[in-house]
């Protein structure tokens, strides 16, 4: 078996040892591995954007508020389906990249749960938005 292009057996090698008795240390899980908050923890430089309307065995529904220039920082979301009381303009990031969403009162969606994402109106009003999550 020959070594890749540009890099010498004995280099391969090396590397490979080094890694080999690093160990854990070099085992850094990617930022979608990890656990973040759900939307109801997750808030804005300390502030909370949602609060809970309803709470029962069969589903919960957060009504969340996003001011000019506020946001929400990075949250995961389980299944839900959203509805847009006011609309805004939201800058919104996720691990595929960043958007800018012109979202109208009345729209809606259905979402199977994301990993994760971020957003933050850079509109000129309040957006508020209602998260409405089934439990199974």
């Amino acid at each position: 078996m020959s070594a890749p292009i540009g890099i010498g057996r004995g280099t391969g090698l090396l590397m490979a040892g080094l890694a080999f008795m690093a160990g854990p240390a070099l085992a850094v899980p990617p930022p979608e591995a990890r656990a973040y908050p759900d939307p109801l923890e997750a808030g804005w430089k300390g502030k909370p954007v949602c609060v809970v309307l309803e709470d029962n065995a069969k589903l919960r529904t957060l009504r969340c508020t996003f001011p000019p220039g506020v946001g929400h920082e990075r949250h995961r979301h389980a299944p839900h389906w959203g509805y847009i009381l006011k609309g805004s303009t939201m800058r919104i990031t996720t691990a595929s990249g960043t958007v800018v969403r012109h979202l109208k009162a009345g729209d809606s969606w259905w979402s199977d749960g994301i990993s994760w994402h971020e957003g933050r109106n850079i509109g000129r009003t309040t957006g508020v938005y209602l998260i409405v999550e089934p439990k199974t």
